[in-house]
């Protein structure tokens, strides 16, 4: 099944969870992110990818810089082990790990969680690959991915018990807008997916599709 296709029967059935007035909420929220143009500065293909140093789940700096020198990378943004999406999304990554591998390729996943939340991530959907900690989404800053939530979708979410700044290395109510990145070893972006929708996702084929096209 594609990844598409399970993220579409994960909506579905959060339909039937979600209270109506919270979905109301993060309907509306939606399109007001919509209206602010989120993610319309985002980097794009054929820019470069800025150097970052960033944390591993064991607590080891981890910079793009070193990353490249191996070899290709594809980098997936994601919101954080309590999104079912993210999670869906994640598997799906580790299912074409030995083939990103096999072309001389790397991938990493770059999260705002605090290390000790994404290790429990990995552990959680049995990745082997590393999960990067973008302290204050600075990281996701910098390629124009960071927004904030707006406040009342802030007080959904507490409602349901996740205290976002708290699960993640900031202080605010910022999260990255899932994204996934192909850049080549000279940091060129080969390919730049991102969308606003957080439960639409690039498939990950076309990902490895693409890290195909920049050997």
């Amino acid at each position: 099944m594609s990844l598409k296709a399970i993220l579409e029967e994960t909506m579905a059935a959060s339909i039937n969870k979600i209270p109506p007035e919270a979905m109301d909420i993060i309907v509306q929220s939606s399109a007001e992110l919509d209206a602010r143009g989120i993610g319309n500065s985002a980097l794009i293909a054929g820019d470069t990818l800025p150097d970052a140093t960033l944390i591993d789940a064991n607590g080891m700096p981890i910079s793009m810089a070193s990353l490249l020198e191996k070899g290709p990378l594809i980098i997936n943004f994601y919101r954080g082990g309590w999104c079912p999406y993210c999670n869906f999304e994640l598997k799906a990554y580790q299912e074409l790990l030995s083939e990103i591998q096999s072309l001389g390729g790397q991938l990493v996943a770059v999260t705002p969680e605090q290390p000790d939340n994404s290790l429990s991530t990995i552990e959680k959907n049995e990745l082997k690959f590393p999960v990067l900690t973008d302290n204050g989404n600075a990281f996701a800053q910098a390629l124009g991915l960071a927004f904030e939530l707006p406040e009342k979708l802030q007080q959904v979410y507490a409602g349901f018990g996740l205290d976002l700044p708290g699960h993640n290395a900031d202080t605010r109510w910022v999260l990255p807008i899932p994204a996934t990145l192909v850049v080549k070893p000279d940091g060129e972006i080969m390919l730049s997916h991102v969308d606003r929708n957080y439960t639409k996702r690039l498939e990950p084929r076309d990902a490895l599709a693409a890290l195909k096209a920049s050997l």
